[in-house]
């Protein structure tokens, strides 16, 4: 089912525009080195035997998991003598780069660099970090992303129809390709294994006397055999529907209210069920402020640096990455001191309680502001004993007000006695 042409290629709608550098080098015969990034399954070999096909050059596939700078040289002089003899180039596809040493990378560069292959390279990591520079810099960096389902809804419904595929041969039940839609998670090789898996277990079936559906003569490939030929039990989880919400809010309140427990068997359900892993992490980053805030100061970094995993590293291993951020979410102190602070400070601003910037807090620096008294009696506070001095911030009609009232739980009982002392000096109140 590897697509022929980029109109037949699912997805990487960026990559296959007009214009699109990519579809120059196919459409116009260009000599240019490629540098693909992006998600296992996304289309990397399928874009460099694209290029290799719609252009007519020949085709050459090495590993870098088993290949050596042996067999890369060994490649780059074949496809030298290839252009030498013949005139016809060759595209040298190299899967997994990163895992090329330095060494191996810079055997490349001789062939990229006399044009003696169009060099295909792809890799799952960041090129900045895992490619030399001299390679990077004589490259076309493309970022491929990941397959969304409706991409891989795609791509399934056309193997089943094509001659490359299933044929027409089978009739499947849409909750069977909903199953092989959220176990694929964007991979497109995933998608297709676990369709011709399901199709095996069809012929399985009938080959031990299990009747054909009733309603035609085609065998069915439906959800009990998807999930027997998948070794995974379908979760019943809508994206869309009230399955998504209900979940997530159940994941939530349980991190809220401290059952890692709890909270890690709704995050399994939707990891399994194929839920975007970026929308989990955004959820904890929302949760550390809300519900631990100054409790743990921790958690509000540990859950951004999960959200910035879960981006580069990107599915199943960010599954752990989630995991992690989630326990320590659930077993930290909690406070919503933070949330009831900007609450109860925006329901003042909109019931109208604003007030003028005190004249000693505002601006000074242009002409004339001293003449109106901007900032004449502005005490600066590293020059106060404690770094704290005592004047007023708020204006007038807030001149009390007190938003942030902080508990004593966890790491926030010290912010406590530290505010409370705080605010009794600037407010003057030091009996």
């Amino acid at each position: 089912m590897r697509p022929r042409d980029l109109d037949e290629l699912v997805g990487q709608a960026q990559l296959k525009a007009p214009g699109s550098p990519l579809r120059q080098l196919v459409e116009a015969d260009r000599s240019m080195s490629l540098l693909l990034w992006g998600p296992p399954g996304t289309g990397k070999t399928t874009i460099a035997s694209i290029l290799s096909r719609q252009t007519g050059r020949r085709f050459v596939e090495i590993s870098a998991v088993a290949a050596g700078v042996k067999e890369v040289r060994a490649a780059i002089d074949a496809a030298r003598s290839t252009l030498v003899g013949s005139g016809r180039e060759t595209v040298l596809f190299v899967d997994e780069v990163h895992r090329f040493s330095k060494a191996q990378q810079d055997a490349l560069l001789p062939g990229v660099e006399n044009r003696w292959v169009t060099l295909v390279a792809a890799t799952t990591e960041n090129p900045s970090f895992s490619v030399i520079s001299p390679l990077l810099s004589r490259s076309l960096l493309l970022r491929l992303e990941s397959l969304t389902d409706d991409d891989i809804r795609v791509l399934l419904e056309r193997a089943v129809l094509d001659e490359r595929g299933l044929g027409g041969a089978y009739d499947v039940d849409p909750a069977a390709l909903d199953h092989i839609v959220r176990l694929a998670g964007g991979d497109a090789r995933r998608a297709l294994t676990y369709l011709e898996a399901a199709a095996g277990g069809v012929v399985s079936r009938l080959g031990a006397g299990a009747p054909r559906t009733s309603t035609t003569e085609k065998p069915l490939i439906d959800l009990a055999t998807t999930e027997a030929a998948a070794d995974q039990a379908a979760v019943r989880y809508d994206r869309d529907g009230d399955q998504h919400y209900d979940v997530i809010s159940a994941f939530i309140k349980s991190v809220r209210g401290s059952d890692a427990d709890a909270a890690l068997h709704y995050l399994a359900r939707m990891i399994e069920a194929g839920e975007d892993p970026r929308f989990i992490a955004r959820r904890l980053m929302i949760l550390a402020s809300e519900d631990i805030g100054l409790a743990d100061p921790t958690a509000l970094p540990i859950a951004v640096a999960a959200a910035q995993t879960v981006q580069l590293i990107g599915m199943p291993e960010a599954q752990l990455t989630l995991a992690h951020a989630t326990i320590a979410l659930a077993v930290a102190p909690k406070s919503n001191a933070v949330t009831t602070a900007i609450g109860a400070a925006i329901a003042d601003v909109r019931a109208g309680k604003i007030g003028q910037v005190p004249a000693h807090l505002r601006d000074s620096h242009y002409p004339g502001a001293k003449q109106l008294g901007h900032g004449a009696s502005y005490v600066y506070s590293h020059d106060q004993p404690f770094g704290v001095a005592e004047q007023q911030y708020a204006p007038d009609v807030l001149a009390d007000a007190e938003y942030y009232v902080p508990t004593e739980l966890g790491a926030e009982a010290a912010v406590k006695q530290r505010w409370e002392r705080v605010r009794r000096i600037i407010r003057g109140q030091r009996g």
